[in-house]
């Protein structure tokens, strides 16, 4: 009988603990940028510089599913290239994403294909690049449309 207390009696105090232990607040970090190049815009007809962006490369299969999600904002003369190993259709989605994004889709050469302006935070649908490309900009929602960005702009880029 004394046994049977004693199990019971240290029963209750791990289901206790196990209580408390599932009340604890998971702290994570915040995700800072880091500038791995610069990229430059320039208007179709008169190869005018529209802008100079500082950008974070995503290439690795990782960085290109992770890419600006978990981020609390993001400069406006800062984007996020993804450079893609092959020339496709490529489809993206706000998943855990916090800041509203233009996307641009970029050919490969390197010239604006299409657009998906003001891509809502964590909106899961697919926002398809609607022709193939290789590469995808990111920058802060409305961006595009201030600096008048249009199909045929090129883009050049240089890593660090």
């Amino acid at each position: 009988m004394r046994t049977l207390f004693t199990v019971l009696f240290i029963s209750v105090l791990l289901l206790q603990s196990c209580k408390t232990e599932s009340k604890k607040e998971i702290k994570t970090e915040a995700i800072s940028f880091t500038k791995e190049g610069v990229l430059t815009i320039l208007k179709q007809e008169t190869d005018s510089i529209l802008t100079q962006l500082d950008i974070e490369i995503a290439e690795s299969e990782y960085e290109t599913q992770t890419g600006l999600m978990y981020r609390e904002s993001m400069e406006d003369n800062q984007g996020m290239l993804f450079i893609f190993p092959d020339v496709a259709m490529h489809s993206f989605y706000m998943k855990n994403t916090q800041i509203a994004l233009d996307i641009i889709y970029i050919d490969e050469s390197l010239k604006i294909a299409s657009f998906q302006k003001d891509a809502q935070p964590y909106n899961e649908t697919g926002l398809s690049s609607k022709v193939p490309v290789k590469y995808v900009l990111e920058i802060n929602a409305g961006l595009s449309e201030r600096l008048g960005l249009d199909i045929g702009d090129a883009i050049s880029f240089t890593k660090e």
